[in-house]
């Protein structure tokens, strides 16, 4: 069996958006850090299910005696650019009894009558889970700009509001990983295509996804200003190139695998004789 093709730098290096980071120099047909092809990172992701799974369990078992860390993967990107396929194809790789999925949708009359944060807070995932949010609390620094639903000096409070939301989450153990997956223009166009001309697909198809395409360049800007505004030392931005969906699921991969390895995790030890308990099975 041949080797498995390795990332030769790591994303967590390669893709951060950091201090003068610009969206519009990235290339979504990229390949950052990655030499192989689609076939070496199929096989890549599948070689590295395990280690996933070995440290989503570590993780869950430390919150069985008292350990009050956990994983929030936060997925942000234009429509078709691939948020199902990454908790399909990486966190499938997870026991689901250990994730927390939260799908967040158009907030309700309730929700409305709340502040933006109020639904979110209470998703946030506890202690020993592995948290997904597909869309997020920033919904409402992206949406609400391009449609100048909220005035600037509403959406700085709300830049504000969510530094300091997350910075209580990693006070109370919580690992932020923030991804926006980034796909061109062109790309979510054939990807439109494709939901419209296969029968499999067909529902995934909404005609809103076309007037939200119509501000592609103003989301663009959106994102541009929500990573210099709320990518943080510990809550930094990632972002993504997703037009190949391979490359895309094996950086996540690699986001994941790096923050469940940063927590330092280890097996807890039970208080119990061991040599007895042994002993006590055997005899029954």
């Amino acid at each position: 069996m041949a080797d498995v093709v390795k990332f030769k730098e790591h994303p967590a290096d390669t893709l951060i958006a950091g201090k003068g980071f610009k969206l519009k120099d990235t290339d979504p047909d990229a390949t950052p850090g990655y030499p192989g092809d689609k076939s070496d990172g199929e096989a890549l992701l599948d070689d590295l299910d395990d280690n996933l799974a070995l440290l989503q369990e570590q993780l869950f078992a430390e919150s069985r005696f008292g350990g009050t860390k956990r994983i929030l993967l936060i997925l942000q990107a234009m429509d078709t650019a691939g948020k199902g396929g990454i908790v399909t194809h990486v966190m499938g790789a997870m026991n689901p009894h250990g994730v927390q999925m939260k799908s967040f949708k158009a907030p309700t009359a309730e929700e409305k009558s709340y502040d933006f944060l109020w639904r979110i807070e209470k998703e946030v995932p506890a202690a020993g889970m592995v948290g997904v949010f597909d869309r997020s609390h920033y919904e409402d620094v992206l949406i609400h700009r391009v449609h100048r639903w909220a005035d600037p000096k509403e959406l700085e409070r709300r830049y504000n509001a969510i530094n300091e939301f997350e910075a209580r989450q990693t006070a109370a153990g919580t690992k932020i990983v923030k991804v926006m997956l980034h796909i061109s223009r062109d790309e979510q166009k054939q990807r439109l295509l494709a939901r419209l001309d296969e029968p499999a697909k067909l529902w995934k198809y909404s005609s809103n996804d076309l007037k939200e395409r119509a501000f592609w360049s103003d989301y663009m800007d959106a994102y541009q200003k929500a990573f210099e505004k709320t990518g943080t030392e510990i809550a930094p931005w990632y972002v993504v190139p997703a037009n190949k969906k391979w490359y895309a699921r094996i950086a996540v991969q690699q986001l994941l695998l790096d923050a469940l390895e940063g927590l330092k995790l280890e097996w807890p030890v039970p208080d119990l004789d061991v040599a007895m308990e042994r002993e006590l099975v055997e005899r029954s």
